[in-house]
């Protein structure tokens, strides 16, 4: 989880209940679970989405351009003013994502977002003494921050089992599933809470991969009749925000 730049396809795929019951009885035999996801039990995500005061960026996204980007603030469950959270950019171009993030502490990237000036990487007393980050990333995403001007307007958490294929770590699947979201309290000290996203027995998975899927996942979609759908959590949920308003 700590890769910091990748390209790769991710396509999403919606599950019944029984659809991932069948896919748990199989997938032990290609791939192995992640190191996170202790004793079969799911790990927690939370997101903070930045953007405009006039949602511009989930806007132009849900036009279906041949190019989109989102900016986010992660971390893996709650956490501490001190702790470590990743500040990521993530742009799709021609079906290809393009991820890239630098580690931050999470009391420094508040600082970051109020002040919107950027963090003195030289310091030998500062923020690079704390966490190690990635000095080009960084001032990718300061260029958007300040271009657009965005600011954090929803957060967005969920519990998810992933895989990687034995063998393969090009291949992984994520199931996510308690994907909860709001937008008061746009902190990631904050627990975990919000209105449900999905509908109950609905599970959401993302097959991610540079190059082609493997035969027996290709089969498992097949045999189960299971095709790809688009969907954005952070889409989904600005839909039901405009339904609201």
């Amino acid at each position: 989880m700590a890769i910091e730049v990748f390209n790769r396809r991710e396509i999403k795929y919606m599950l019944t209940d029984a659809d991932r019951e069948a896919l748990l009885a199989i997938i032990d035999n290609y791939m192995n679970s992640d190191p996170f996801n202790k004793d079969g039990k799911t790990y927690s995500i939370c997101n903070l989405y930045l953007d405009t005061d006039s949602d511009e960026l989930i806007r132009k996204s849900l036009e279906k351009p041949a190019f989109k980007e989102k900016i986010r603030l992660r971390s893996y469950g709650q956490v501490g003013l001190g702790d470590k959270v990743f500040l990521e950019s993530k742009k799709k171009f021609d079906g290809v994502v393009n991820k890239r993030r630098t580690n931050f502490i999470l009391e420094d990237v508040y600082r970051y977002f109020d002040s919107k000036e950027i963090p003195d990487l030289d310091d030998p007393q500062g923020i690079s003494s704390r966490v190690k980050m990635n000095r080009q990333v960084l001032h990718e995403i300061d260029y958007i921050m300040h271009f657009y001007p965005l600011k954090p307007r929803v957060f967005i958490s969920y519990d998810r089992w992933a895989f990687f294929e034995k063998g393969n770590s090009d291949f992984r699947l994520t199931i996510d599933t308690n994907i909860q979201t709001r937008r008061t309290d746009l902190r990631l000290d904050s627990p975990a809470y919000g209105e449900q996203l999905l509908a109950p027995g609905q599970w959401l998975m993302e097959a991610k991969a540079f190059k082609a899927f493997p035969l027996w996942f290709v089969h498992f979609l097949s045999s189960r009749k299971i095709y790809n759908t688009p969907f954005s959590k952070y889409g989904t949920e600005y839909k039901q925000h405009l339904a609201k308003i």
